[in-house]
């Protein structure tokens, strides 16, 4: 089982769509998937629709990772009920997010133990936060994905980013590794984003993954008709699940849990489809 947490130390960059565009990916390559949503906003179990669809919650788990209660805190996504399943977020984790003391820091690790034979991957939806909930997330991870958008403060809260996750791999989690940095909402044509991208491979270099993902609406119109991007009917569409395949093809083999039908997009030139030959429909 690989365990990959989506992080940002700054709000708005997208990061649940990230969540939700790899979820997409990973039951597209059949994966047996579980999402954890520990982001007391709880956008990405909204998203995958089973709000109230279990007894108990991620908050209910860091409290007592026992199996049952990690059981009764687990629902199927109509996604794909076989496949992806979710353990549910809500506002209650946000009393997790203070200070973590060391105890607890390995809570969340500790109830995915019990689940290692049933999943392929856990992806962890991360708060847009360095508290005590992105602190357990990140320790029970394999890889750490940094999103970002092309801005000043997005770019600066991901050197932040770094520095956290190498904190915590020194602290609490020897095997966490950065996977690296996700661009995301990418326009064509634009001026300030082309000057913010040059200064992000400065900073971070072959750690900006060559895969990014456009600015489309049909990420937003699959979102808001509960559907994954890879059943979306359009050309841009096709095209953004060709780029969440690609990113989650390169997080599988860096845990070296390779998927081959995802081999052939985590090549650099998947990456590099022109966003002006793709209709936004």
């Amino acid at each position: 089982m690989s365990v990959l947490g989506i992080c940002s130390l700054k709000g708005g960059v997208g990061k649940t769509s990230i969540t939700l565009g790899l979820a997409s990916a990973a039951i597209h390559a059949g994966l047996r998937t579980l999402v954890v949503d520990l982001d007391p906003q709880a956008d990405t179990t909204l998203a995958l629709g089973v709000s109230g669809g279990a007894d108990n919650d991620v908050s209910a788990v860091l409290d007592n990772p026992s199996p049952f209660v990690i059981e009764s805190a687990i629902a199927q996504s109509p996604w794909n009920g076989e496949l992806l399943h979710v353990l549910v977020g809500s506002n209650e984790s946000a009393r997790h997010d203070g200070p973590s003391y060391a105890h607890r820091l390995t809570r969340l690790t500790h109830a995915l133990e019990f689940l290692e034979e049933r999943y392929d991957l856990v992806i962890i939806d991360c708060p847009p936060s360095l508290g005590g909930l992105t602190r357990q997330g990140l320790t029970a991870c394999d890889r750490a994905l940094v999103v970002t958008e092309l801005g000043l403060f997005s770019v600066t809260a991901a050197g932040r980013a770094f520095q956290a996750i190498d904190e915590i791999r020194r602290q609490s989690a020897p095997n966490l590794r950065p996977l690296g940095v996700l661009v995301n909402r990418v326009r064509a044509r634009s001026s300030e984003q082309a000057y913010r991208q040059e200064e992000l491979e400065n900073m971070f270099g072959d750690l900006v993954l060559p895969t990014y993902i456009p600015e489309r609406s049909a990420l937003q119109q699959a979102q808001g008709a509960g559907s994954p991007v890879h059943e979306w009917p359009s050309r841009a569409a096709r095209d953004l699940a060709d780029r969440f395949d690609a990113v989650l093809g390169a997080a599988l083999k860096s845990m070296e849990h390779s998927v081959p039908a995802l081999e052939s997009a985590t090549s650099p030139a998947s990456a590099e489809i022109a966003l002006e030959s793709i209709d936004d429909d």
